[in-house]
């Protein structure tokens, strides 16, 4: 069965992380993965041994590590970029945002990532319980990466979740983008933990999150946001080796990164 192990790594705990240990956060789930969660910000997750699935080569970083119990509440919100994408190939003047060939589009080692990101989640108890996402072509590519690594997990786990594409999650301003982020404001402050199976996880564009909270995020970098407390920013899960990109950060920051 899957393990979920929590490992007290830094020497500062709150009142509520002190009194435990990790042997009292040891439960049965799903039955493939091994999971370690650890205080100082990382999530693991190990595939057993006697499958023929290959490593799980990510980490997934979370700060501030002071969220931890807002992670695991149904009722947030994963407000994500898309993966990874080949910035040597722009988008299209105008360009349709089904038109896979003239648009930019994740690399293979993005979707593999994606992949690993999606297992990290399910593995570390983050199943979403409502996706929603842009109908671009990276974005699209990003959703079925991470359902396939959600997968990995439990190929039962998603059926019955309800995936969307939303078109006011498109990007801003393009054509047959979302004039504003209005339309997306007001799904995440609705957003009130659904049915109870998980968070509602939205896949749209850096335009449109940095519009909206005004953080600026790598690619497929998550923003945990809280609709109770006004739509507010708790933190952020990204993959460890997430960084910045040529498109919306300052080159020269990229280069020595």
């Amino acid at each position: 069965m899957l393990k979920f192990v929590i490992f007290c790594a830094t020497a500062i705990a709150s009142p509520l992380w002190a009194q435990v240990t990790s042997e009292d956060f040891v439960r049965d789930v799903y039955g493939q993965i091994t999971r370690a969660l650890d205080l100082s910000g990382e999530m693991t997750a190990t595939m057993p041994a006697d499958t023929s699935d290959e490593p799980i080569a990510e980490i997934l970083r979370f700060e501030p590590w002071q969220m931890l119990d807002d992670l695991f509440r149904d009722d947030i919100v994963l407000l994500m970029r898309h993966g990874p994408t080949d910035w040597s190939k722009r988008d299209a003047t105008d360009v349709a945002p089904t038109d896979c060939g003239n648009q930019r589009v994740m690399t293979a080692l993005g979707q593999r990532q994606m992949q690993e990101l999606g297992t990290l989640l399910v593995a570390n108890d983050m199943t979403p319980g409502r996706i929603v996402a842009s109908e671009w072509c990276r974005n699209q590519q990003t959703l079925a990466a991470m359902l396939t690594g959600m997968d990995r997990v439990d190929p039962f786990m998603m059926r019955g979740v309800p995936v969307e594409t939303f078109s006011e999650a498109n990007l801003l301003l393009s054509l047959q983008g979302a004039p504003n982020v209005t339309a997306l404001r007001e799904l995440i402050s609705s957003w009130d933990g659904g049915d109870g199976m998980g968070p509602m996880l939205v896949i749209t564009h850096y335009t449109n999150i940095e519009e909206l909270t005004e953080f600026s995020v790598y690619e497929g970098e998550i923003l945990v946001i809280d609709p109770r407390r006004d739509n507010r920013v708790l933190g952020y899960l990204r993959l460890k080796s997430s960084g910045p990109d040529v498109g919306h950060f300052d080159p020269e920051v990229v280069k020595a990164d």
